[in-house]
């Protein structure tokens, strides 16, 4: 487990990749500069509403997005794959470390900027509690539906970003039931209800919002597992 882990983690942290979204965390702490810096009188409103509108509409899903899909997904598309196949490693591990790789190189990136951005607010320890802890979330159960993507589908990429640009920001917005399948939804619900934020942003109660995402990732680690222990890739 521990060398898969050192392998994937090699294969998926590149200088482009790391340089350019980090560039997209540094956004995040200008915004939460700005805000901090400007007249408004209701901070943690604003906070609120950037962290779930930038943090984790945008950020948190692309980031997780660009290392999950691609753990498994190069490899399984160059045919690398295939020397996995053949030594007697379990698909659990091999689906596992997949996936704690691809987590712990998108988690700095996405919680970190976000939380100090939160800070920087100025909006009171309740709003960077409430960034650490959604972000943190919603980038796990990203990686587990990423990881799985990435194994499912060629040039998963677009699919995913089809998946957050499309359902995420239209289709679950329209309310109704569509929200339930929403990682979003329930990360927003999450920040919002700790922070005590803007009521609009609220779409399940706390224990759903905690749940659900992890039910999700749970349910996409079985199916890469599935997929590992079913997939022909000779």
């Amino acid at each position: 487990m521990r060398r898969l882990y050192r392998l994937f983690l090699g294969s998926i942290v590149t200088r482009g990749r790391v340089i350019g979204l980090l560039a997209l965390g540094a956004v995040a702490v200008l915004l939460g500069i700005a805000i901090g810096a400007s007249d408004t009188t209701d901070k943690l409103d604003d906070g609120t509403f950037t962290i779930a509108g930038y943090g984790l509409s945008l950020l948190a899903p692309v980031v997780t997005l660009v290392f999950a899909s691609a753990v498994l997904g190069d490899p399984n598309e160059d045919g690398t794959l295939v020397y996995l196949w053949l030594r007697p490693v379990s698909r659990v591990s091999i689906a596992g470390a997949a996936a704690l790789a691809a987590f712990t190189v998108a988690a700095p990136i996405v919680v970190v900027p976000l939380t100090i951005s939160a800070a920087l607010v100025g909006a009171g320890s309740e709003l960077v509690v409430a960034t650490a802890a959604a972000t943190t979330l919603a980038v796990a159960a990203y990686t587990g539906l990423f990881t799985w993507l990435g194994l499912r589908v060629k040039r998963a990429l677009p699919w995913g970003l089809a998946y957050v640009l499309l359902w995420e920001g239209f289709v679950a917005r329209a309310g109704g039931g569509s929200a339930t399948l929403a990682v979003r939804a329930h990360t927003e619900t999450l920040l919002t209800r700790l922070a005590d934020g803007p009521r609009r942003l609220i779409e399940s109660s706390l224990t759903e919002a905690i749940v659900v995402p992890l039910v999700a990732a749970a349910i996409a680690f079985l199916l890469t597992v599935r997929r590992l222990q079913r997939q022909d890739v000779a």
